[in-house]
This record gives structure tokens, C-alpha cells and sequence, in this order.
């Protein structure tokens, strides 16, 4: 992805808040994206206690980039072992959804209900067009390069995948003012559906503090 191009993302991401704060009332959207409550922090740190390995890595993905996030975490595993002589078991690997990248860790359905393909410019590898499923999960062959890299896989074999609840609060909000629909019906029906072994986290950005903290090496994946 280029910087001219992410910076237009960027800059239309924090358009969309201010316009979104102004319809739904900033106190609103503050307090709905902070996850303000004791079980949420709690969920949060054994989460990040839970990041495996000698040898860490975290990418930090604030846009799908045709799943590279997912990609880099594979060859990390594979060749990580190699390079450095150890069993995939000492090697830590996270992954932040995060932005514009949140829909990589929902199932289907909401791809197919919110047309999201369109909404975050994800094109399906098959047909080209604005993706009505989520071709980094549960794939179909020629989705990726990479056919270990799907989502699932890695969870499988133990790679950390965080998403980030704040993206989701705003990013539905902003899909919902389009549709005309309860922005709260929207979120709610994205967070349902967000995939097995995916971690909602309070945001993206402190998620990737967070696994820092815990000797993740950084890699921006956007």
C-alpha cells in the first residue's frame, strides 16, 4: 500500500469520526469505544500473557493490504524455525486488525449483510468485484498466495489475532449513518460475528503497545 494512499485512508477515517461525532454526540462515541469495564482490561492482559514463544513479532495492520499481515506471520513461523533452530513453539507471533483492517476477522455473513467488500475496498479474488465474503478466512483456493497464511490456519497453529473495538464502534457507526439504520444493531451484529480465536481488544493501538511491552518486535503491515 503507498503512503499517499494510506495517508487518503487516513484522512478520510478521521473525517468520517468528526461527522460521525457530530450525529451521534462525541460523549457517545467516546464512551461506546472505551471498554471502561474490569472484565474487558482482564480479558485484555491474559491475552497478551498469552503470546507464546522465546522470539516475538507483532504486525501492526490498520488496512487489509491483500492480507499481508497474515502473509508475513507465515513466512515469520516458517522460516523463523529455520533461522534461528528452534521448534514453531518458541516462536510468538500477533496480529492487529486494526482501521481499516477489521473486517479481515468477521465471518461471511457480515461481509455478504454489509456489503463490506465495498465499504473497505476489498475485491474477492475470483470475481474481482467488491468481495461478499472474507477471502482471508476459511479460503478458497487461489484467494491466497499463501494458502497457510488464511486466518484460520494461524490461529491454529497459535498466532495471537487482535481487533480493535474501538474501529469497530466507529467504523459501524459510520456504515449505519449510510444505511439509515441503529448504528447499535450494526456493531452489535459485527462483533457476533467476529471469527473463533480472534481477540476483540479495546484498540488496536494499545494492542500493539501492549504486545511490544511483552517483547514484540514491531512490523507495520499496512
Amino acid at each position: 500500500m503507498s503512503e499517499s494512499k494510506y495517508f487518503s485512508q487516513r484522512r478520510d477515517f478521521l473525517g468520517g469520526m468528526a461527522a460521525t461525532a457530530a450525529a451521534i454526540g462525541l460523549g457517545e462515541l467516546i464512551a461506546s469505544a472505551q471498554a471502561a469495564d474490569s472484565g474487558a482490561s482482564t480479558a485484555f492482559q491474559t491475552w497478551l500473557e498469552s503470546i507464546p514463544g522465546k522470539y516475538r513479532q507483532v504486525y501492526d495492520a490498520p488496512s487489509p493490504n491483500n492480507g499481508f499481515a497474515l502473509i508475513w506471520s507465515h513466512v515469520f513461523l516458517m522460516t523463523g524455525a529455520q533461522g534461528y533452530n528452534v521448534p514453531e513453539s518458541e516462536l510468538g507471533v500477533v496480529v492487529v486488525l486494526r482501521h481499516s483492517a477489521i473486517p479481515i476477522a468477521f465471518r461471511d455473513e457480515v461481509w455478504e449483510k454489509y456489503k463490506l467488500g465495498e465499504f473497505f475496498k476489498v475485491n474477492d479474488p475470483a470475481t474481482k468485484s467488491p468481495a461478499l465474503r472474507n477471502p482471508f478466512a476459511y479460503i478458497k483456493p487461489g484467494d491466497m498466495p499463501l494458502p497457510e497464511a488464511a486466518l484460520d490456519k494461524l490461529v491454529a497453529r497459535g498466532v495471537k489475532i487482535a481487533v480493535c473495538n474501538t474501529a469497530i464502534h466507529h467504523q459501524s457507526a459510520r456504515l449505519a449513518q449510510q444505511l439509515g439504520v441503529p448504528h447499535e444493531s450494526v456493531k452489535q451484529d459485527w462483533l457476533a460475528a467476529v471469527l473463533p480465536g480472534v481477540q476483540v481488544v479495546p484498540s488496536g493501538v494499545l494492542a500493539v503497545n501492549g504486545a511490544q511491552s511483552k517483547g514484540c518486535s514491531y512490523c507495520f503491515a499496512g
